[in-house]
């Protein structure tokens, strides 16, 4: 009877060391905002083919900007637009560019589409003990991020903006000496399975 408890132990033993060599124990995640667009530059290249004072909604639509059509594009009413453009006080009216201004006279005709198309993946890599019990934790970040603001007046795009970061690649590091003794401001479970 011993001898075969020993063997399931270590049989147990040898399936766990083989699961964890076949992948890490550690957590991913990957953040994908779908959209037409497969990279940066794809989102980039869209966005370049507006032309101002020209484009409508319905060329918006092919070029991928359509919040009917395509996932995760929102529409902002003049009143976000509003928010947008003035967060705060300090910002006036006619500090905003002319055409943003002109829209924003018009009220329910002036509206934006709103883009946030990306892909950010992360990966924790290390020891899986020293990580787990929050000795030492390294967090690996890929990926790109584009923005788009896309204000329309009457149906046409009298303004826009982007921002972004076309190619992200970062790490991130925190030691703890002293491990799960050592407060971090979590419980230690939300740190041992999450971010």
């Amino acid at each position: 009877m011993e001898k075969r408890s020993s063997y399931r132990l270590i049989l147990m033993v040898l399936v766990l060391l083989m699961l964890t060599a076949c992948g890490s124990p550690l957590p991913r995640t990957e953040e994908i905002t779908k959209s037409p667009w497969n990279s940066f530059k794809q989102a980039m290249s869209a966005y370049d083919k507006i032309v101002l004072n020209k484009t409508t909604v319905d060329e918006l639509r092919d070029l991928g900007f359509d919040p009917y059509s395509t996932p995760n594009v929102k529409i902002l009413s003049y009143l976000d637009v509003i928010q947008k453009f003035m967060p705060t006080n300090s910002v006036k009216l006619e500090q905003l560019p002319v055409s943003v201004r002109e829209c924003l006279a018009k009220q329910e005709a002036c509206i934006a589409y709103e883009a946030h198309p990306g892909v950010i993946k992360r990966k924790r890599v290390g020891s899986a003990i020293k990580d787990l019990l929050g000795f030492k934790r390294r967090t690996l970040e890929t990926g790109w991020r584009f923005d788009a603001l896309i204000v329309l007046d009457n149906g046409v795009a009298v303004y826009k903006i982007w921002s972004g970061i076309p190619f992200m690649d970062s790490e991130k590091s925190r030691k703890n000496p002293l491990g799960p003794l050592q407060g971090s401001g979590g419980s230690l479970a939300r740190d041992a399975l999450g971010f």
